[in-house]
């Protein structure tokens, strides 16, 4: 296992690479469901933490209240993966809320964009149809494409203390 100063910012570079990833949650059986989101994460140097603007939909909300872990998965056509084992949590706050949306309106393409682009939220960050989940990882992985096509590389991984 690597330090985090070292998994966090290949994490990141990769992620915001791929934009997409898939996000899987549990529902109140302890059944998988899986969906896209698109994070952004930021990296201080420090701490970690995904953000992600979204619909507070029941199915969502019921999931995170049984169980607040999800998993984040990004897949590349070059056969690039990362993965981020994650504590979510839900804000509804204007303040925090606006934050995140005007954090996605400056960061640049591919993973950068307007929200307000997307009909239900284009009453802006306030609007009770935007939510922001915010992500913190206690495991990641970061695996090169190159890596399973025999071509070098390294995987990374990273995992909190317990």
């Amino acid at each position: 296992m690597q330090e985090l100063a070292v998994v966090a910012p290949a994490f990141v570079e990769m992620a915001h690479g791929i934009v997409w990833c898939n996000v899987a949650t549990v529902d109140r059986e302890d059944r998988p469901r899986s969906r896209i989101l698109h994070p952004l994460w930021e990296w201080d140097g420090e701490a970690l933490v995904g953000w992600v603007g979204t619909g507070p939909t029941p199915v969502k909300r019921a999931h995170l209240e049984h169980n607040p872990f999800v998993s984040c998965s990004y897949w590349s056509p070059n056969h690039d993966t990362c993965a981020a084992e994650c504590r979510a949590s839900w804000h509804f706050d204007d303040e925090t809320c606006t934050r995140v949306w005007e954090a996605f309106k400056a960061a640049p393409e591919p993973v950068g964009y307007d929200p307000a682009l997307i009909p239900p939220w284009s009453d802006g960050p306030t609007s009770d149809a935007f939510a922001v989940l915010r992500l913190e990882p206690w495991r990641l992985r970061v695996f090169p494409g190159t890596v399973l096509m025999g071509q070098g590389g390294e995987i990374l991984d990273w995992k909190a203390a317990p």
